[in-house]
């Protein structure tokens, strides 16, 4: 059992991050937010995969605008990533954004961030900091000679220090970089320091070959220390896959359950079906399963289903024909084309209760 560091929690729309909270998932549209039904329609898929949460990019007006349309239809919390223009912060906030994403750095001064500030606590709209390794300020990098975990951890405190300053600790917080080494510095040096909720992932991670092994070490190793309250994971390319990888990532260390879990062999020279195009087809067809279940997919009738004693239900095969087991027990010996058909028919046995 994971021992998750305490946090303060905040509300996101009512997902609550932080202060022991499930950790949450986030992927962000990649739509262009001002085309309210191409948003909409790719924000409900996001959240038929299981996404918690969804953050849109608001790079102008008719993006802003657009928000009220969106979070209307929406059916999970919606944060608004804002940089620069505290105007669209604003609107954003009137159009029923349950929370946004900005630097309070960077949008024109004290004015701008009271402004902002000031109709977020009226709203009761938290704000994310997130400090990223390509925009750190000059000061900083002359400082520190560089992108270095104790910048980050600087630069966002200095964000930080801003909206306290006008009494507001609605805030969670993100270190991002595409090194992995340094996300992860940088994240254990914030925990260390602060007790507000943590927005892990790692920036840039690349294509879903690179970006899901990226991903993968460098959140699961600060979940594994117990840092991070709510998870993104960044891929190029559909922003579904961030999600599905985001829960395989947390099911990997027991922190959340959706959804299937699939143990498949490796293979090996006693393997004389075809395993991998076996699991390949049971892997589709668990996609569409939102129960938590664990499946197993093995290739060796003798060893399988005792590898395999934790699964509620699986099948192991060899010469042709295969065996469906639960919790390690054989339930039927069939033919080998039957074992994906005969493995979900036993899956909706169990699923129905």
């Amino acid at each position: 059992m994971i021992e998750r560091k305490k946090t303060r929690q905040i509300d996101v729309g009512g997902v609550k991050i932080g202060g022991g909270a499930p950790i949450s998932v986030q992927s962000m549209t990649n739509t262009k937010t001002a085309d309210v039904n191409a948003t909409v329609e790719q924000i409900n898929a996001l959240a038929d995969a299981g996404a918690d949460i969804v953050r849109l990019a608001v790079p102008d007006l008719d993006a802003a605008q657009a928000l009220g349309a969106i979070v209307k239809a929406a059916r999970v919390p919606l944060i608004a990533d804002i940089h620069f223009d505290y105007k669209l912060a604003l609107e954003a906030i009137a159009q029923g954004i349950a929370g946004l994403r900005l630097n309070p750095g960077n949008i024109g001064g004290a004015a701008h961030v009271k402004a902002v500030v000031n109709e977020a606590k009226i709203h009761h709209i938290p704000i994310r900091i997130g400090v990223n390794a390509g925009s750190l300020s000059r000061h900083i990098l002359n400082k520190y000679g560089g992108v270095t975990a104790e910048g980050l951890v600087e630069s966002a405190l200095e964000h930080v220090r801003i909206l306290e300053d006008e009494n507001f600790f609605d805030i969670k917080i993100s270190l991002k970089a595409h090194d992995v080494p340094l996300t992860v510095a940088a994240y254990r040096l914030m925990s260390a320091a602060v007790d507000y909720p943590l927005h892990v992932g790692i920036t840039e991670a690349g294509t879903v070959n690179s970006g899901v092994i990226k991903s993968a070490v460098g959140i699961g190793a600060l979940l594994a220390e117990g840092i991070g309250d709510t998870i993104r994971v960044s891929l190029t390319g559909d922003p579904i896959v961030e999600v599905k990888v985001a829960y395989e990532i947390l099911k990997s260390l027991g922190l959340r359950q959706y959804g299937a879990t699939l143990i498949s062999c490796p293979t090996c020279g006693r393997t004389t079906i075809d395993l991998p195009s076996i699991a390949a087809a049971v892997e589709q067809r668990l996609s569409t399963v939102k129960q938590p279940i664990t499946v197993a997919v093995m290739g060796c009738i003798v060893n399988g289903p005792g590898e395999a004693r934790e699964a509620d239900v699986g099948i192991a095969g060899a010469n042709g024909e295969g065996i469906v087991f639960r919790r390690g027990q054989i339930v039927r010996k069939v033919p080998e084309v039957d074992l994906v058909s005969e493995l979900f028919n036993e899956i909706d046995r169990i699923l129905k209760g």
